[in-house]
């Protein structure tokens, strides 16, 4: 990722209907929600958030797919990462003591469920 990628996509989150969206996308990963039902979760006119979705979806942060006649969203899981990555890449001047508490906070969500056997 470089500086005017990573522009794009923070500038994408730094409005809170966008950032509230994202939000509710990451948390509804992997099924996605439809355009309609997002509108209605976060409270706006469809219209208004057909606009966000496309400030989004620009910026890397989410994906669209038609299921017969809706459109769901999904959070780009791989776009947060990349972004994630591009701002943490040079973290603490590589003092891994430093970075080991940021690290620690991220682990716990996004740990892998253990497989039964």
């Amino acid at each position: 990722m470089d500086n005017i990628t990573a522009i794009a996509a923070l500038g994408a989150l730094a409005q809170t209907t966008r950032l509230e969206t994202f939000r509710l996308l990451v948390r509804h990963e992997p099924n996605g929600i439809p355009a309609g039902e997002l509108a209605r979760l976060i409270d706006v006119p469809q219209n208004t958030m057909s606009a966000h979705l496309a400030t989004l979806s620009r910026a890397g942060l989410v994906t669209s797919e038609r299921q017969s006649r809706s459109i769901i969203y999904r959070a780009d899981l791989n776009g947060l990462r990349e972004l994630t990555l591009f701002l943490l890449k040079d973290c603490c001047g590589g003092s891994t003591e430093l970075c080991a508490p940021l690290i620690a906070e991220l682990t716990p969500c996004c740990a892998p469920e253990a497989k039964l056997s």
